[in-house]
């Protein structure tokens, strides 16, 4: 065996295990659990190197947004859109030209320790009554920057998304159309980083592709799942997985940084 087939065939069984959880995990989030995107790479670092597993999920990602944007998408809030995409194209820009300087731990963990105290405030405030403080236009700017930087440094930009719309209390299926047409575009704009970077290898993209029928039909499991969750439940469940991820973040931060 030779080749590409050699190289397909070459990684062992932890690879495998921790590629099918993390599209799987990946796919329920794309299907409208938001947030849980973010364990994506982290899951499959398990049983590969970070860099080899954004570089196979992000074709992957693209694949699935097709089916988000198709699901709910028509649902979006465009007033969110139209602030918060212009800043991540300058995160994004930014991301990439800084990279090497910034580390990837740091931005995890401040990422991290932000999303926990969010989600917590959060839940306290509800809990109380206290109405939630909706931004304007700076700050959706300035969010949407947060997240696309985020996204390219980390691939975590779905904690700066939420703490802006989240807030805003919008339908279920509006948030879900709004997070997965914004981080569709974000995707795409990361393509051109990407293949600079010489991601879209051969083997990646095999690998991408052995790995996509799993991923697509997480997705469509995400989608009918996600249903049946009514507005109140969906958003408790929203903020309790951003402590969740939060805490992640900041572990995986905080342990590299101390290492």
């Amino acid at each position: 065996m030779s080749g590409i087939a050699a190289q397909l065939a070459a990684p062992g069984w932890e690879f495998w295990v921790a590629a099918l959880v993390g599209v799987t995990v990946l796919g329920l989030a794309k299907g409208g659990f938001a947030g849980l995107g973010v364990l994506g790479v982290p899951i499959m670092a398990l049983g590969m190197s970070p860099v080899t597993a954004a570089a196979i999920l992000l074709p992957i990602l693209l694949v699935q947004d097709v089916f988000s944007v198709k699901a709910f998408g028509a649902h979006r809030d465009n007033l969110v859109l139209k602030r918060m995409v212009p800043g991540a194209c300058i995160g994004i820009f930014a991301g990439w030209a800084l990279a090497r300087f910034v580390p990837v731990a740091a931005v995890e963990a401040a990422v991290g320790v932000i999303a926990i105290g969010f989600g917590l405030q959060r839940i306290w405030a509800e809990h109380h009554g206290v109405p939630a403080r909706l931004g304007g236009t700076a700050e959706g700017v300035a969010m949407g920057a947060a997240a696309g930087f985020t996204s390219q440094i980390a691939h975590a930009g779905g904690p700066p998304f939420q703490m802006h719309v989240l807030p805003r209390k919008l339908p279920r299926d509006v948030f879900i159309g709004t997070s997965s047409v914004f981080f569709a575009l974000i995707n795409w704009l990361k393509v051109p980083a990407y293949w600079a970077l010489g991601a879209f290898t051969p083997a990646n993209l095999w690998l991408a592709g052995a790995l996509m029928p799993a991923a697509l039909l997480s997705t469509w499991a995400g989608t009918v799942l996600v249903r049946r969750v009514d507005g109140p439940r969906f958003y408790a469940i929203m903020h309790v997985l951003m402590i969740l991820v939060g805490g992640k973040l900041g572990w995986d931060g905080l342990s590299a940084l101390l290492a």
